[in-house]
């Protein structure tokens, strides 16, 4: 099997990012939402990130998205400008087989060449369902900075919320050129 490519994101793969996502909501513990957004908003969504400057990165292999990812603000005031917030999401026919590695290693390296100092990781249900992304993010460098304890409700149960960061390029020993 060819390692697949990593690449900016385009408006053409819209419907096959909306698809991952949509079986993310409804299937997972990943996205909070409770119902999947269709492929109008995820377009939106899509364009806020890149008029923003962040990275939005997809994983193809033979014409087919296999995973996406892509770094936002962490919050929306100018004292966090620095830190970003990552988001990773991968097809359920290509779970388990490294791409979510090879997301977060570009997203990574396209957040330091953009001068951010920060990637926070907010896993829902990090020492639950979502085991694996809190140890796709140990793999990377990050460390686990708290746990919110039964702040959502989906599937019928009550959900912790994980955050675990990294720093970026000079971290936090000199001033954000942001």
């Amino acid at each position: 099997m060819t390692t697949p490519t990593i690449r900016s994101g385009l408006p053409a793969d819209i419907p096959a990012i909306t698809a991952i996502y949509a079986h993310a909501v409804l299937h997972g513990t990943a996205s909070w939402e409770l119902e999947p957004p269709g492929e109008a908003e995820m377009q939106r969504r899509y364009e806020a990130i890149l008029a923003g400057g962040y990275p939005y990165l997809v994983a193809e292999r033979d014409g087919v998205i296999l995973g996406y990812a892509y770094a936002g603000a962490y919050r929306p005031r100018p004292a966090y400008r620095a830190t970003v917030e990552n988001s990773i999401y991968i097809a359920p026919a290509a779970q388990g087989l490294g791409i979510g590695g090879l997301l977060l290693d570009a997203l990574i390296q396209a957040c330091t060449e953009r001068g951010f100092r920060q990637m926070i990781a907010v896993i829902g249900d990090g020492t639950g369902a979502s085991v694996g992304s809190r140890r796709l993010h140990e793999r990377a460098g990050f460390r686990l900075i708290g746990v919110a304890e039964k702040v959502g409700f989906k599937h019928g149960r009550w959900l912790d919320q994980m955050l675990m960061q990294k720093e970026l390029g000079e971290g936090d020993g000199t001033p954000p050129a942001l």
